[in-house]
């Protein structure tokens, strides 16, 4: 947080005299200046990134159509005429969570740098990763199921969703033609369906995690069974990419 200082100087009123006997007044205080009172420094980018990590958690928590606007900005320590000034209404607030939602997880992919191995060490980080964060970060798994039951009606307004996926499906059609030109994967392939599956190895297990805890009577959330869960998405896309190669 960056604090400054306020130009004003407060001091306080002279007292008044008062007489320590008759016709003897008493010597007043000597006066004091006090030290300015810091003051918030207006910090746009801030102010944003705070109201949208707030409205992150109560649409994840309670949904669209149970997130309250006054929520969001007693969350986010501001008030509703600036979450209005950033960003319009709930529903353009809504639709900017959903986006940072996506482009967290595609900065992540691309930080994996995966042109510099080889392309069985490249899918097994991709699925780990994939895996890993739905895994630390639930509320993606929440926002999702909710633009799900919305029909997908606020994605579809996001005019840059598209350009954010094609480089992922890209990134993965390089790794399936790398990995058959070694003879180690197929050829053929299709880039979508791979990461649907490889999306949905992590999210179902995150997703259910609760409900086949209790149908299995196993607890899902014990890192053991996570780190076998993981193991096996991981098995699972490279034997299907191995198999005919």
């Amino acid at each position: 947080m960056v604090l400054g200082k306020s130009s004003a100087s407060f001091a306080p009123a002279d007292p008044p005299a008062e007489a320590a006997d008759a016709g003897t007044a008493a010597a007043r205080p000597a006066r004091r200046n006090r030290a300015p009172l810091p003051h918030r420094a207006r910090n746009p980018e801030l102010t944003r990134r705070q109201i949208l990590r707030s409205a992150r958690e109560e649409f994840s928590e309670r949904g669209f159509d149970g997130a309250r606007v006054d929520r969001i900005a007693a969350r986010a320590g501001a008030n509703k005429r600036l979450l209005y000034h950033y960003f319009g209404n709930k529903e353009a607030l809504y639709g900017a969570v959903l986006a940072e939602a996506y482009r967290e997880i595609r900065e992540g992919e691309r930080a994996l740098s995966l042109d510099l191995y080889e392309p069985e060490e490249a899918m097994d980080r991709l699925v780990r990763f994939t895996f890993r964060h739905f895994l630390e970060n639930p509320w993606f798994i929440r926002i999702l199921t909710t633009e799900n039951l919305h029909n997908a009606r606020f994605l579809k307004t996001l005019t840059d969703i598209p350009s954010l996926h094609s480089p992922l499906v890209g990134q993965i059609r390089t790794l399936i033609e790398r990995g058959a030109a070694k003879g180690v994967f197929r050829a053929n392939a299709d880039p979508v369906q791979l990461y649907i599956s490889i999306a949905a190895l992590g999210y179902f297990y995150v997703s259910n995690m609760q409900t086949l805890s209790v149908i299995f009577d196993k607890d899902l959330k014990s890192l053991p069974l996570i780190q076998e869960r993981e193991a096996h998405a991981v098995d699972m896309v490279l034997s299907y990419l191995r198999r005919g190669a």
